[in-house]
């Protein structure tokens, strides 16, 4: 049940005023600005680092970046292979950064998102640009050092995994000619990729089967006037153009190629995310082709060591005597050598960079285990070939194995990591391929429908969108009406009604009914765009648990190599001193062997790995997940501070309620005609923007007129001289008060009793009551003075979301405290409280006044999450631990705030901070099976148990658990993909009959 009225709590903050409107929605006028987000004058950077195994490998290089001079912030991401760095460039460059990077040895790269290209607000350019010829790091230093030293280039940072170059140059000083010229000159191939201007496209090409067609595509693109250089490439069918982009267009250049052609050939733009994917592929690809190899090699080792001796004939041939050694000992030789030095040469490269840098990762363990399997193997065949004794034996399989083993535990793993990041592969498949553009005559009328590549959109295009399929660009309706299923981009499940002037989102659904719709948002600034850039930026990000796992990584190995040379003396000082029987040492040939043999276990069986992966790969598919549900997440950080949350503050107007008022009482006291009256109010409001302003705008142009409510931004509405309303002047609105303004001489007030009363108007008694009244019954009473006198009273209502009161009972159920804030009055906030079950509220907040609301709840401790979706609450979503904004569907760029709930539903709240738990209910499972196995399989590994067990893991079977130990991790990670909402009905334990 909901609590009572009577227990209700009100709560004054400091700082509060009466009568606050409520300001209009944040989403409705927030502009995309994540450069807003850095701190003024600092830059950020992405690297993408290869070579990182571990969760050591991370921490060293954040270590390395904090210790440059003018880094802010450093993060590295280790599924990502990624490090996003916020630094000053006044202390610090690019190749700073960079150099740090492969000092600490790693190979670093320097990251050119393909959306990322923009005009510099001081007027320099970013040009990209191929380089050939390059092939080792001595040549990106030198073309960054050439570069850089040219005048008007601020910055040139070189990639040499990609081969490509971006440069931020002075066009006024130097063009991009003199930058290639340049490159060149150096003995460099270079050429000219894109830059801010956009001037270079790249289409791929379909009907081209002979040189005759080459030609054929060549005398096209000759004639068409902008082009200034093309080439074909005939072996991918890919076309690259330079164009003047101030003479042509890109739509234009393909229409222009498949015009002249006749039909022949048809062109498509080619995706920008393809390239990006590519490496991961290629990565996992590689990873599958050493598995297979190392397996391929490493069966026939295993089947000489253990099945061959029991089949005589073949056990004949490999005991055949071939110089020094057996023929079987040559050929295991020989194929474990292979194995080790061509196959495993990764481990050894890995492990090297690690110990010049001083840190140590797993695959300095991998390289140690291996070699001194493979070392004392050599040593056993070549004793016995000097001393004619064959009393040593060799475990060549053990090495082969081990590294056939790890392989596949990186193979699995990297699958695994692959399937963390569906949320982002399925967010890009959304975006349409093509779009039916309505072409127009100069009078505006639609002569024709084509269709295009949907990458060709251009703002202002009127696009037709047929029933069944995906709205091809960010938009607003212009003819038509239709239900849109918006649920693989918002996660709302209903289909939402889009009629004229609805607002729609690239890659939704229609569903029924033909639409015409004018682009507005294309590429970058698109949400679908945008969306994935914050999954990403979010998947890169470290929750504050994973510090626990880099400190435990940073002193694991060593640890392990400690404990591995501890139990190879231990059992070879008992072995000496004859402390175990010699039937132990049967198959082992000497203690020095069974020693041995106990300490690469130690060695290989240990796996940091597991620690590293149990938080990011959570965080992953929390994000993912999240993103398919409708609740976009900014990373680890706010998930680990949501699942704390111990008080959530509420916005009334457009969380609680539904953000759409509405006139209910209109009471004139002074005989003054209905529709006079109404007419003056609207004539005073028509300069607002305040919702309530709005209310009685579309209230007053029905009551005179009797049509339906105007669209917003008509101009009937917004007009003050569109007719029927009377000129306004020296209007002023002043918040939390009201308007006035002057209308036919006569001083106008609108708005709440402050106003009335600090223009010396007093309120009679019977006016007091029936705004009293008003807002005993939830709503907003609007007294309406003339001339200084008070003319009539205005009642507005807000009606609450329908899900309100459940929710908040929900969230008291999780053991959260909801509390309401509000620049209402306080009669109307106790009315709305008592509606929704609400026991504390804050009323007659001020805007500024609702972080310090906040940050009251703060102040013993407590977690406080503020939910909000006004401009008025950006303050209090930055001062809240965990700031949820609601009701995001048309733009998802708010830094404000930690979540962003596409939906303009409360349950979402709840799917915010229940996710979170799970969440790192999960990554608490991950520690405590990467701990207790570590725990378990190291004294195993070292024969604790052995006196009385006779348990003895060979080094082969320790890489195995090794393997499988870091997929396990991410496994458990991927049981958050079947995360499913929580019913509100288990939640308040109801019982469905």
């Amino acid at each position: 049940m909901a609590p009572g009225f009577q227990d209700l709590q009100l709560t004054r903050v400091s700082g509060g005023d009466v009568g606050d409107f409520e300001d209009a929605r944040l989403l409705d006028s927030y502009e995309d600005n994540s450069e807003a987000a850095l701190e003024e004058g600092m830059e950020r950077v992405q690297v993408r680092v290869t070579g990182m195994t571990c969760a050591a490998c991370s921490t060293s290089i954040e270590g390395a970046l904090r210790s440059l001079n003018g880094v802010l912030r450093a993060s590295v991401a280790l599924l990502q292979n990624k490090a996003d760095v916020i630094f000053d460039p006044n202390l610090v460059k690019d190749d700073d950064i960079k150099n740090a990077i492969e000092d600490a040895g790693f190979e670093a790269e320097i990251l050119i998102e393909p959306n990322s290209f923009k005009t510099k607000n001081n007027g320099t350019l970013v040009g990209q640009f191929t380089i050939g010829g390059m092939t080792c790091a001595a040549c990106v230093n030198s073309v960054e050092g050439i570069l850089r030293s040219l005048p008007g280039v601020k910055r040139a940072v070189v990639a040499l995994a990609t081969s490509l170059c971006e440069v931020e140059y002075d066009p006024t000083i130097i063009n991009k000619d003199d930058i290639i010229t340049a490159i060149e000159d150096a003995g460099f191939e270079a050429s000219f990729v894109q830059s801010s201007q956009q001037d270079k496209i790249i289409l791929g090409v379909a009907g081209v089967y002979s040189e005759m067609d080459v030609h054929f595509l060549e005398g096209i693109i000759s004639e068409l006037k902008g082009v200034r250089q093309f080439r074909f490439d005939q072996t991918s069918k890919e076309l690259e153009i330079l164009f003047d982009p101030e003479v042509v267009k890109p739509r234009s250049l393909v229409d222009g190629i498949q015009g002249g052609s006749g039909g022949s050939f048809r062109l498509h733009v080619t995706s920008p995310y393809t390239r990006m994917t590519s490496k991961d592929v290629a990565e996992t690809s590689n990873m599958l082709r050493l598995f297979t190899s190392s397996l391929y090699l490493s069966i026939p080792v295993f089947l000489i060591r253990v099945v061959c001796p029991q089949i005589p004939l073949v056990y004949s041939l490999l005991r055949w005597q071939c110089g020094p050694f057996f023929m079987g000992d040559w050929l295991k030789w020989a194929l474990v050598s292979i194995v080790q030095f061509v196959i495993g040469k990764r481990f050894y490269v890995a492990a090297g960079r690690a110990l010049r840098n001083g840190s140590t990762n797993m695959d300095v363990l991998v390289a140690l285990g291996t070699s001194a399997s493979y070392f004392y193997s050599v040593f056993a065949l070549l004793y016995g070939a000097i001393t004619g004794s064959r009393s040593l034996p060799t475990y060549f399989e053990t090495s082969s194995m081990l590294i056939t083993f790890v392989l596949l535990g990186k193979y699995l793993e990297s699958l695994a990591k692959g399937k963390t990041s569906d949320a982002i592969k399925k967010l890009v498949e959304l975006a349409p391929a093509t779009a039916l553009l309505l072409v127009k005559d100069k009078d505006g009328r639609c002569i024709k429908e084509r269709e295009i590549d949907a990458l060709l959109i251009q703002p202002g295009d009127t696009l037709k969108v047929l029933p069944g399929s995906k709205v091809p660009a960010d938009g607003v309706v212009i003819w038509g009406s239709s239900y849109i299923n918006e649920s693989m981009v918002t996660g709302e499940s209903v289909p939402i009604l889009k009629e004229v002037n609805s607002l729609v989102i690239g890659g939704t659904i229609n569903q029924h009914g033909a639409l015409h719709i004018a682009a507005t948002r294309v590429g970058s600034d698109a949400v679908l765009s945008q969306i994935i850039s914050l999954v990403e930026t979010a998947q890169m990000s470290k929750a504050p648990i994973q510090k626990f796992a880099d400190f435990i990584a940073s002193i694991f190995v060593p640890a392990v190599v400690a404990l591995s040379l501890v139990t190879f003396f231990g059992w070879y000082t008992a072995g000496a001193l004859g402390a175990y029987p010699e039937d132990w040492l049967r198959e082992k040939g000497n203690y020095f062997v069974f020693s041995l043999m106990f300490s690469i276990s130690v060695v290989v069986i240990a796996c940091p790995c597991a620690l590293g992966l149990a938080t990011p790969t959570a965080v992953m598919v929390a994000t993912g997940v999240g993103a398919n549900n409708g609740v976009l997440i900014k990373g680890g950080d706010a998930l680990e501070r949501a699942q704390k949350v111990k008080y959530v503050i509420l916005d009334k107007t457009g969380t609680l309620t539904q953000g759409k008022a509405s006139v209910t009482d209109v009471k004139v006291f002074n005989g003054m005609d209905r529709g006079a009256f109404l007419k003056l109010v609207a004539s005073a409001e028509a300069s607002s923007e305040h919702p309530m302003a709005r209310a009685i705008m579309d209230y007053a142009r029905h009551f005179h007129f009797f049509d339906e409510t105007p669209v917003e931004g008509s101009k009937d509405q917004n007009d003050p001289n569109s007719g029927w309303l009377s000129e306004a002047s020296e209007f002023n609105a002043l918040p939390g008060r009201g308007v006035q303004c002057f209308i036919n001489g006569k001083q106008v007030l609108v708005g709440n009793r402050k106003l009335l009363i600090e223009n010396g108007i007093e309120i009679p008694s019977h006016v007091e009551n029936c705004v009293i009244e008003l807002e005993d019954s939830a709503k907003t009473g609007i007294l309406v003075a003339c001339d200084r006198e008070l003319i009539g009273v205005i009642g507005v209502a807000d009606p609450l979301k329908r899900e309100a009161a459940v929710v908040v009972e929900g969230l008291v159920k999780m053991g959260v405290k909801p509390v309401m804030v509000t620049g209402d009055n306080w009669r109307t906030a106790r009315a709305v409280a008592r509606e929704v079950g609400i026991l504390e509220v804050m009323a007659e907040v001020m805007p500024a006044g609702k972080a310090e609301a906040v940050k009251s709840f703060q102040k013993d401790g407590s977690t406080v999450a503020m939910v909000g979706d006004g401009i008025n609450d950006s303050p209090a979503l930055a001062a809240a631990d965990v700031g949820m904004a609601i009701g995001a569907g048309t733009d998802i760029a708010i830094e404000a705030a930690d979540y962003v709930l596409m939906r303009n539903n409360l349950e979402d709240v709840i799917t915010a901070i229940d996710l979170s738990r799970k969440t790192f209910s999960r990554i608490r499972w991950n520690y405590v099976f990467a701990m207790t196995y570590n725990i378990v399989a190291i004294p195993i590994a070292a024969g604790v148990f052995f006196p009385w067990l006779r348990l003895m893991l060979p080094p082969w079977v320790a890489g195995a658990c090794m393997a499988s130990s870091s997929v396990s991790v991410v496994c458990s990670s991927l049981l958050l993909r079947r995360y499913r909402k929580p019913r509100l009905t288990t939640i308040l334990e109801i019982t469905v009959e």
